[in-house]
């Protein structure tokens, strides 16, 4: 019975970022907004390239399931966040959490993989211009995108079975926003050593192992760019770049900061931050990002806005 006691906790209570109320309010008219303009601003980004046929490419594929991750991740935190904002009793299933930690990790990995897939296409594009299609065929695309999700849902699953099989005593207060791993396994009451490890080799293999393919294939790609002659071709190839690298920069830096030294991380307020980060901001910012610097989806913007804007005038002529 002991055993039992110290093994299994029925809920988790989660902290969250503050107890005064009126904060909490604030923070749900805060956090509702920005998760609305996720999930508006990824749909819209899916729709723009599911109807424009100028955007049926690899480059746009991988987009389009970029957008579906980041719409995903911030429905696995902020939905049951905000409802924490106005609950008195801020509890959470231990099932529930275990799903929480599963999906975070899961689609988390997905971008990581996704963007270092995004890279690949792009150094494709700007040193294989002529032998794009061929390469980036279709199948290979699809093939690419399946590798990516299988990938980062196997190492979620292999992180969330080590993490809730630990033995968690009678701690039940997780001081955090949502069931973030590190959170969850200071909450054991043995040597968490192992799973320390194990998330700094996880973090190797599915982090830094991707981030150094990036940084090689940007390597390459500038170096392409800079041997091209004119002003304004070495402008135009820097622009099918620019947006990715922006999002890998944000991206990849914070999980850096976060993951590879799980001993060394930082104040607990400030891993709540990083996590709004990747929950929040980066889901919100990233079609923002893909649409203001790009000329392909802004066209596609105007297209449909030009659709719909004929459609009202003949139902109201009509």
């Amino acid at each position: 019975m002991a055993t039992d006691n110290q093994t299994w906790v029925r809920e988790f209570i989660l902290l969250g970022l503050s107890s005064n109320q009126n904060t909490q309010i604030s923070l749900f008219v805060l956090f509702f907004i920005m998760y609305l303009v996720t999930v508006l601003g990824n749909f819209l980004i899916v729709l723009l390239i599911r109807l424009d046929s100028r955007l049926h490419t690899p480059m746009y594929f991988f987009l389009t399931n970029l957008s579906l991750v980041d719409v995903s991740y911030a429905t696995t935190i902020v939905p049951q966040m905000l409802v924490h904002f106005l609950a008195a009793h801020k509890a959470i299933p231990f099932v529930s959490c275990a799903a929480q930690l599963f999906f975070s990790l899961s689609l988390g990995g997905i971008e990581f993989l996704l963007l270092t897939v995004m890279a690949y296409d792009r150094y494709v594009a700007v040193c294989n211009p002529l032998r794009y299609s061929v390469i980036m065929h279709e199948g290979l695309c699809t093939r690419l995108a399946i590798i990516s999700w299988v990938s980062g849902s196997a190492n979620s699953l292999m992180h969330t079975a080590i993490t809730f099989q630990l033995p968690m005593c009678t701690n039940k207060f997780i001081d955090h926003i949502s069931c973030e791993t590190l959170a969850v396994v200071r909450l054991a009451c043995v040597d968490t050593s192992s799973n320390e490890i194990a998330i700094m080799v996880s973090s190797i293999i599915l982090l830094m192992t991707p981030f150094c393919l990036v940084i090689l294939s940007y390597i390459k790609i500038i170096s392409a760019i800079l041997k091209i002659r004119s002003t304004e071709g070495r402008k135009k190839a820097f622009q099918t770049c620019a947006s990715h690298l922006t999002v890998v920069v944000l991206c990849y830096g914070m999980a850096i900061l976060t993951y590879i030294q799980p001993r060394s991380n930082p104040s607990v307020l400030q891993e709540k931050l990083i996590s709004l980060f990747y929950a929040i901001l980066t889901p919100m910012l990233n079609p923002m990002i893909y649409s203001l610097r790009n000329k392909e989806v802004k066209g596609a913007w105007q297209k449909l806005s030009a659709q719909l804007s004929g459609l009202n005038s003949k139902l109201a002529t009509g």
